[in-house]
């Protein structure tokens, strides 16, 4: 990884090909590039880090643009971890969506990284999914 890396905001010129392979190696999961991109072409905000020309992470996040914001997808390739990237990605997004209120998905163990940003477990939240066994949490709790 160079200390180049430089992060864009907009979806124009994105493989998602090469973007769904970050998932896959990251590893969070497998994504179709096609859902893919019909998310970040969805969101209200979207983060891209390119180290040159390669891709090497995304994110992106809904919001309300007043009240509250949701964080999905903040996802890079193993060899961009735990140099920082992650942090300038979630640092530039939280300033981008300048809303009080910021919930975030995350992968179990991943925690303390977000807990940096001041994120805290919430108590009260709850999902439904069409299938919870392929959604995206992974995590959820039977009740």
């Amino acid at each position: 990884m160079s200390a180049d890396i430089i992060l864009t905001f907009d979806i124009e010129g994105i493989d998602w090909e090469e973007a769904a392979s970050i998932f896959e190696r990251a590893p969070l999961g497998t994504r179709e590039p096609d859902v893919l991109r019909r998310t970040f072409e969805n969101s209200d905000l979207t983060c891209f880090a390119w180290d040159g020309e390669t891709l090497v992470g995304i994110a992106r996040a809904l919001s309300d643009r007043t009240v509250h914001s949701v964080i999905y997808d903040l996802c890079m390739l193993p060899e961009c971890q735990g140099k920082g990237l992650g942090t300038r990605m979630m640092e530039a997004m939280l300033e981008r969506l300048g809303t009080p209120g910021v919930v975030l998905w995350s992968v179990p163990g991943k925690e303390p990284f977000y807990a940096r940003f001041g994120f805290r477990p919430m108590l009260t939240a709850m999902a439904r999914f069409e299938d919870p066994e392929r959604s995206a949490a992974g995590g959820y709790i039977s009740l």
